[in-house]
């Protein structure tokens, strides 16, 4: 695994931490453990897979789509971060 920089130079996780480790949970199949490793993998996931499939087959709503699931993760990182940094102090 890659060591997080930001973690290695001032000793706090950035909003990524734990992503590496989610996605090889989850290619192992250890689902809950990605989800508590990383609680964004399976919304980002699923955002990837959607960007992909519109690059195919195109949808009238498919930039309200892309957007919402980018708030949505965008949302679940920041919370994960700040309940993962108050466990932390």
């Amino acid at each position: 695994m890659l060591e997080c920089t930001n973690k290695k130079i001032f000793g706090v996780e950035c909003l990524g931490c734990g992503i590496q480790r989610a996605a090889a949970f989850l290619f192992r199949g250890e689902f809950i453990a990605a989800f508590k490793m990383y609680p964004a993998i399976y919304t980002l996931l699923l955002l990837a897979l959607f960007v992909i499939f519109n690059f195919f087959v195109k949808f009238k709503y498919a930039f309200q789509i892309k957007v919402g699931l980018l708030f949505l993760n965008v949302a679940i990182i920041i919370v994960s971060y700040i309940i993962k940094m108050s466990k932390v102090l």
